[in-house]
């Protein structure tokens, strides 16, 4: 079976607009959430999250380009071509064809969607912006990817909500498998910080309510967590059949090696008790790698910072893990880039090939009081040097949604 590399990476956070400032910020367990700006907060129970902050669109596209698409697709025109810069791959009239997109958003063009609303109450229907569907639809940021980029391969987007870019990365892995591209770029991309999104989270009592203590909210793993940050960001990576990669003398970052995908059928929000989706999803992930769950050095976990993911996921990790589950590094960098929704897959993919890449660990900041229940290893607080060989991503999504990804350090 064909082996496919990660050979570019792209990353947009709360914590920086490029992939250098974000990791920095992330070893050095600083977080991202702030007041939130843009709308007026005062008559919402939550006021803050982690938005991007002061990213310039014109740094990847023209001003025509910019009116015509909506912030998501912004930050993820950024990151491919973040990631193409990296890979140091050009596509041309030769290897177009072999080059395809598969990018998701758990919501898409929310920001478009909430202003489009305004226009139509108050200045009527005739004033809708024609551009108005490409900018709201999630499969418009592989779409206009391609377009801007020239890639020709397979494109479409993916939504699993929390797991979408989790799995657009894992089903671009297996298009290069099965031979129907010889490279993807894959991820996800999300700004969702909007007033009708806050609410509706907040109105489910998904959403921390520490306005006195913002970047003290996303605490995953303590026994004081209230619910999730929201956070915004765009992570994507340029995934290349192993031949294809080494034929154009690429720089090879690692290399992917499982992926599995289940559900819970279970409920709409809650995870499965014991998190056994997850843990068929972790299960299947490793058979495909062929590895033995003690060769796993690191987690990237879904850690979202509410009272049932970070529990169930502590379960889920035992019950495969068994003994090794106490020697495993875990951490969740939600605690610091606040949930990226659609994108946090792709957003945590790429941290953790970082992780591989630099042997640093990011921590899970504001773990000051654990719970009883989670007693494993989150890297408290401070990020800590160890050699990763092997790393896990975890995302699970409402509606039951898992999927797992392994990352591994490239070998000839």
């Amino acid at each position: 079976m064909t082996r496919v590399v990660v050979t570019g990476l792209g990353l947009v956070t709360s914590l920086g607009n490029d992939l250098a400032t974000s990791w920095e910020a992330l070893c050095q367990g600083k977080s991202g959430v702030a007041e939130i700006t843009g709308y007026d907060h005062s008559k919402y129970r939550v006021h803050f999250g982690a938005q991007v902050k002061d990213f310039d669109p014109l740094l990847y596209m023209d001003k025509k380009e910019v009116r015509r698409n909506d912030p998501y697709e912004h930050i993820a025109i950024a990151t491919a071509k973040q990631a193409l810069a990296q890979s140091g791959l050009h596509i041309n009239d030769e290897n177009a064809d072999d080059i395809g997109v598969y990018i998701g958003s758990g919501i898409g063009g929310l920001v478009t969607l909430h202003d489009q609303f305004q226009v139509l109450f108050e200045k009527g229907p005739e004033r809708i912006s024609p551009f108005f569907i490409n900018m709201m639809i999630i499969d418009g940021a592989p779409g206009i990817v391609s377009i801007l980029t020239g890639a020709k391969g397979p494109n479409w987007a993916a939504v699993s909500a929390c797991a979408t870019s989790a799995n657009t990365i894992g089903e671009a892995w297996e298009t290069i498998r099965r031979g129907d591209a010889k490279a993807m770029i894959a991820g996800g991309s999300e700004r969702g910080i909007t007033p009708i999104a806050m609410a509706a989270f907040d109105n489910m009592h998904a959403l921390s309510r520490r306005n006195d203590d913002p970047q003290g909210a996303s605490r995953p793993f303590d026994a004081t967590r209230d619910g999730f940050v929201m956070g915004e960001g765009s992570g994507m990576l340029i995934l290349e059949d192993l031949d294809f990669a080494k034929a154009r003398g690429a720089p090879i970052l690692a290399e992917i090696v499982g992926y599995a995908s289940t559900g819970d059928a279970h409920h709409v929000t809650e995870p499965a008790p014991g998190g056994t989706g997850l843990v068929r999803a972790m299960r299947r992930a490793l058979e495909k790698a062929n590895l033995r769950p003690d060769q796993v050095d690191y987690i990237n976990a879904h850690g979202t910072s509410t009272p049932f993911n970070d529990r169930t996921e502590t379960q889920a990790i035992k019950s495969l893990f068994g003994d090794h589950a106490y020697r495993l590094a875990i951490s969740s960098t939600k605690s610091m880039t606040g949930h990226t929704l659609g994108a946090a897959g792709a957003v945590e993919g790429v941290i953790s090939i970082m992780a591989i890449q630099t042997g640093i660990i990011p921590p899970t900041i504001n773990l000051h009081n654990p719970d009883p229940t989670c007693d494993l290893d989150y890297v408290p607080n401070v990020a800590r040097q160890r050699a990763v060989n092997i790393a896990m991503s975890n995302s699970m999504g409402f509606g039951g949604h898992n999927a797992c990804l392994i990352f591994k350090r490239y070998e000839e």
